[in-house]
Formats: structure tokens, C-alpha cells, sequence
């Protein structure tokens, strides 16, 4: 029988929080299995996760620029830029609506 692990396990050991395990869990982005509301983890989806969130050297350095050199701005084709955008004011308003006070036994 394998060894489950508790979210907050999983946790401790990648260095993170509870919440972002069980968040991940949830959303199901991350291997686990689920003990009626539970969520837990055996050591081979410890690992799983850990092989899911790595990043390779070529990736970091993409990520990281140094400092003091200056990004470049993508180039931009002209049939992108031209079409137009949606307008901000254009959505209505929301209004609350007011309140049935006969829900609460008070007299109008």
C-alpha cells in the first residue's frame, strides 16, 4: 500500500503553500488522488509535479533579462495594429437593484 501525503506535506517539501497544492489539485493541474473531499498524493506524483514545474536553463535565461540592457520591442505588422479597438464606454453600467423589504417583515 503506498504512503499518501496531505496537501500540506506536499507543501513543506516544494517549498510553497498549501493552498497553491490544493488550488492546482483542483483545477486539476497537478497529479492526485482524491480520498472523499480529500486531496492526496503518493510520492510518484510528488515527482510528476516536481518534473511538470521545471524549467530548463534556456528557458530561465529567456525568462530573466539582465539588467541594464534594453528590451526589444516585437515587431508589429501594420494589418494588426490597425484594427480597431473595442471602446471602454460602450459596456452599460450596472445599477443595484433595490432592496424587497417585504422579504424582512418590515412595513413599506
Amino acid at each position: 500500500m503506498p504512503r499518501l501525503y496531505r496537501p500540506e506535506e506536499i507543501a513543506e517539501t516544494l517549498g510553497c503553500s498549501a493552498w497553491w497544492v490544493k488550488d492546482r489539485a483542483r483545477r486539476r493541474l497537478i497529479p492526485h488522488t482524491r480520498v472523499g473531499r480529500a486531496y492526496r498524493f503518493t510520492t510518484e506524483h510528488l515527482a510528476e509535479i516536481i518534473r511538470l514545474n521545471e524549467e530548463s536553463a534556456a528557458q530561465s535565461a529567456h525568462r530573466v533579462r539582465p539588467p541594464g540592457k534594453p528590451s526589444e520591442a516585437p515587431m508589429v505588422s501594420t494589418q494588426q495594429s490597425c484594427q480597431p479597438q473595442p471602446a471602454a464606454s460602450s459596456a452599460p453600467r450596472l445599477r443595484a437593484r433595490p432592496p424587497r423589504r417585504s422579504q424582512y417583515g418590515a412595513a413599506a
